[in-house]
């Protein structure tokens, strides 16, 4: 038996029925988790999302929360999000406080029906607290919430986040669809490059445990008239639990939730506006400044504000800590300098410098990302004493890929060509440590060669057994970054060409297929 959700509102039309069985689906769900049809719930989840985007857009508010309230009653928006939260997500085996975790098909189908029929009443217990480290020797504190309030929050973000997507700011990259870090950069790279830029200084800003110290009233406000409204009330105010000790939040969301990204981006919007930063209005497309005002570039906490000189750079400061102070946040001064291009900051691992000489500007991996990612190579070498050439290459190949594929945007050449150096030597002492009464030369002999297919290079590391060899940073082609547009989002049905057009742009292949084998040394 199919039941069907027909909303109907002056402003929103009517919504026939076949929509809106499409939408929710049949109650009854499917008994097995592989006969879900993914392709055709994604694809209704997306078609409502757009629905959602576009009404925001056009300032239809009612038609906005219309939509709202199908998708948190859609049967193909818990089937997603239950996905998501249990097969998706990286922290998908970390279980909050009870204990628990869904990754079984019966158990993701039994989730997937109890968000669907009670989800409007999560559970909303408080969250576990864990600690990780940081880049700088400190921990970042992380909220896991139970298995069943992150299904619940993916189902609630799938209906929150298309309306704001209509309406955050253009330079705003953090933890938004079809955004990210190298969006930021590009960003920065399109206002400063050039011999002589005009913005050439820089307030270089960090705010201090933003997550753990938003406003909940104040960012409560923002999400007035949302039909979810209270389940994120409750979720702000579960509390947490930590050496199995209880302790209520009455600030801050917690790291480690589906929605706080979300949440996050919508207490912090409106930077832009008390920056300073004008867009032309005459230009069909938001992201072009106006001459004599200040650029602000935005990832989650992370700021950067440019500015055409070092008094403009102090007023935008003021301005944005006055902004700030009402919603519970605030600049932390150890990270928070004024400088000039010609100096040079770092941002997003990046270091962005222009030099008088030739007058460019350069954007490279930072001094301090390359110290740690020396590090981490020694530390997983080190790790690997006693394994065999394979154990290593398998553990090393994707930790290179994925630094590679993060900086082959930048200037990385004489990096990339470094870091092999350094990496060879410490491969080769790994091979002394192996082979403690073996020569140098045997050692050579044993784990260097022209393993490479096509490459003539005779000191690639290898397995002569198998033929697999590690991968050098030095083969990553630099490719500049195509920065996204201003106004950009997935959830733009007029868009759908151009993001197609993105996801299809060719990305770097994976490490070719191991050459033939070599005969087995004694």
């Amino acid at each position: 038996m199919k039941e069907t959700m027909i909303v109907t509102s002056a402003s929103a039309g009517t919504l026939d029925a076949a929509t809106a069985v499409t939408v929710n689906g049949p109650r009854d769900f499917p008994e097995e988790w592989d006969q879900v049809n993914w392709t055709r719930a994604e694809a209704q989840v997306r078609r409502l999302r757009q629905r959602i985007f576009t009404a925001s857009r056009a300032g239809e508010h009612r038609k906005v929360r219309s939509l709202q309230r199908l998708m948190l009653r859609s049967e193909a928006n818990a089937l997603v999000a239950t996905r998501r939260v249990t097969q998706v997500n990286q922290g998908r085996r970390t279980a909050g406080i009870d204990g628990l975790t869904a990754l079984d098909g019966p158990d993701r189908v039994e989730l997937a029906r109890w968000v669907q029929q009670h989800g409007h009443r999560p559970p909303a217990l408080p969250v576990r607290r864990i600690f990780i480290p940081k880049a700088n020797g400190k921990k970042r504190p992380l909220g896991i919430p139970v298995i069943a309030d992150r299904a619940c929050q993916a189902v609630v973000l799938n209906a929150l986040e298309p309306e704001w997507e209509a309406r955050f700011e253009p330079r705003s990259y953090g933890f938004r669809p079809g955004r990210g870090c190298h969006d930021a950069i590009e960003a920065i790279f399109t206002v400063c490059k050039g011999k002589d830029p005009t913005r050439a200084w820089v307030l270089d800003a960090d705010l201090t445990a933003a997550f753990d110290r938003i406003d909940h009233d104040r960012l409560l406000d923002h999400l007035h008239g949302f039909p979810g409204k209270e389940r994120v009330a409750r979720w702000l105010k579960a509390g947490v639990v930590e050496n199995r000790q209880f302790a209520p939040t009455i600030e801050g969301t917690p790291q480690g939730g589906v929605i706080s990204p979300l949440l996050m981006n919508i207490a912090l919007h409106g930077m832009e506006t008390a920056a300073g930063v004008r867009y032309k209005p005459w230009r069909s497309t938001r992201g072009w400044s106006m001459p004599g005002t200040p650029v602000l570039i935005r990832y989650a906490d992370d700021l950067v504000a440019l500015c055409h000189s070092r008094h403009e750079a102090e007023q935008v400061k003021e301005r944005l800590a006055a902004w700030l102070a009402p919603r519970g946040l605030s600049f932390n001064e150890d990270k928070t300098r004024i400088v000039h291009l010609s100096e040079g900051f770092d941002f997003l691992g990046f270091n962005v410098r222009h030099y008088r000489n030739p007058g460019k500007l350069l954007i490279k991996p930072s001094k301090a990302a390359v110290k740690r990612f020396r590090a981490r190579l020694r530390a997983e070498v080190r790790s690997l004493h006693g394994a065999n050439a394979l154990a290593v290459i398998s553990r090393l190949n994707p930790i290179l890929r994925g630094w590679a594929g993060y900086y082959r945007t930048a200037v990385s050449k004489r990096v990339f060509a470094d870091i092999d150096a350094t990496l060879w030597w410490t491969l080769f002492k790994w091979g002394r440590r192996q082979h403690n009464t073996k020569t140098g030369q045997w050692i050579v002999d044993r784990y260097f060669g022209r393993f490479h297919p096509t490459r003539h290079d005779r000191w690639i590391f290898g397995d002569r057994e198998t033929g697999a060899y590690l991968r050098k940073l030095s083969w990553t082609p630099i490719r500049r970054h195509q920065m996204v547009k201003a106004d950009a989002s997935p959830d733009d049905p007029a868009l759908t060409y151009y993001w197609q057009q993105r996801r299809r742009r060719h990305r770097p292949r994976d490490t070719p297929a191991p050459a033939p084998r070599y005969p087995r040394r004694p």
